[in-house]
């Protein structure tokens, strides 16, 4: 611990406290983050042993890059490299008018490293605007992997406590338990629609049901028909039949033809129609105008 000097408390995260600090021998600035060990003998907690392997096997421009592990008996602490600040708190810092190249940029920054995840066999399940970090030269990158795993053969169960609300796909508000990447490109889907409508959030919802009634008021409820298997989902219960109404000119006027036709194959209430994120970076979108390496402030 001695080779880094504590500077300032720039946040919580999944299970710890994070902190600026300096490297004292290469001047270099980190982000530190400590992680709570309880008095019992649980230990470390799953969350940090699950983020540290798998951020050691990612390496990748767009997925924050973890240097050093440091561990005492009572004390663990992440080295990581340092953002200046997060999707939020960039939206906050433009004053809701947010550039729509800059969108772009950071839309295909975000399914670039979300690619390599899902290539890797690895689901982050907490996409949200502040695991989303932003560097000075307007690189984005995956962050808090704490909630994120490996996936592969066989399919296990995994939990449907995952996601904040608000990025949380249909099927697991229903309690789905077998998930893949497709977890992933929804919440994807509401973070492009709150970066093209200057951090407005698509879907706010209070709790469960409210959440699920905003999304089937917007994309109608399924139906066995148009999802079949959405009535054997472990939390599945009726509710009113909506029909779709997703008139994006209105929900994103600042999205253009192409964008809200990717935006559209992004939130599909059915996992299995969701595009993925290497079939997003293809998609027509990013074909006009060179993606630029936006400055942030």
């Amino acid at each position: 611990m001695q080779k880094y000097e504590k500077l300032e408390k720039i946040g919580e995260g999944t299970y710890g406290t994070v902190f600026k600090a300096k490297n004292r021998e290469t001047l270099e600035i980190v982000a530190m983050k400590r992680v709570r060990l309880d008095d019992d003998d649980e230990g470390v907690p799953s969350s940090a042993l699950r983020e540290i392997c798998l951020l050691k096997e990612l390496k990748h421009k767009n997925i924050v890059r973890l240097y050093d592990v440091l561990h005492s008996e009572k004390k663990l602490v992440l080295i990581f490299e340092y953002c200046e600040q997060d999707l939020k708190k960039y939206f906050d810092s433009l004053n809701c008018d947010i550039d729509m190249n800059i969108v772009k940029s950071f839309l295909y920054q975000l399914l670039r490293g979300l690619a390599f995840c899902h290539n890797n066999n690895v689901l982050h399940r907490d996409l949200k605007p502040q695991n989303l970090l932003i560097t000075r030269s307007g690189e984005l990158k995956l962050a808090d992997f704490g909630l994120a795993r490996a996936f592969g053969i066989p399919v296990k169960c995994y939990s449907a406590e995952v996601v904040t609300l608000w990025y949380r796909p249909p099927d697991v508000l229903f309690g789905a338990k077998l998930y893949t990447t497709s977890i992933d490109m929804w919440s994807a889907g509401c973070i492009f629609s709150e970066l093209a409508n200057n951090g407005r959030p698509l879907f706010p919802g209070t709790d469960v049901d409210d959440q699920l009634k905003k999304i089937f008021k917007v994309l109608g409820t399924p139906t066995e028909e148009s999802w079949p298997g959405v009535t054997q989902l472990p939390d599945y219960k009726p509710f009113p039949i909506y029909v779709p109404n997703l008139n994006l000119p209105q929900m994103v006027p600042r999205l253009n033809i192409k964008g809200r036709d990717l935006l559209q194959k992004l939130i599909v209430c059915r996992p299995s129609g969701r595009i993925s994120a290497d079939e997003a970076m293809a998609h027509p979108y990013f074909h006009d105008n060179p993606r630029p390496a936006p400055k942030t402030k």
